[in-house]
């Protein structure tokens, strides 16, 4: 399954660098998006994989939080990640 990185986690003050939004594809719900909790999460940088968690859902739409081992590149936001 894939999914595109949306954001950062963040709140007013603070952004979480390891902690990004995922919108996987085919999740329409909540549910649906719970069912993915501990899946792992693969970004390619070109040079090394860095591999992430899925924490939790966020939102109603079906978006997951995942938690990354280090921190992500600005430029992520808006690539492909793969699940499994």
């Amino acid at each position: 399954m894939q999914g595109v990185i949306n954001n950062f986690r963040r709140s007013r003050k603070r952004t979480y660098k390891n902690h990004m939004i995922v919108i996987p594809e085919g999740i329409d719900g909540k549910e649906k998006a719970k069912s993915l909790v501990g899946k792992k999460v693969l970004y390619n940088t070109g040079k090394k994989d860095m591999v992430g968690k899925v924490a939790s859902s966020h939102g109603n739409k079906g978006a997951v939080r995942v938690i990354f081992e280090t921190g992500m590149p600005g430029q992520a936001i808006g690539k492909k990640v793969k699940i499994e």
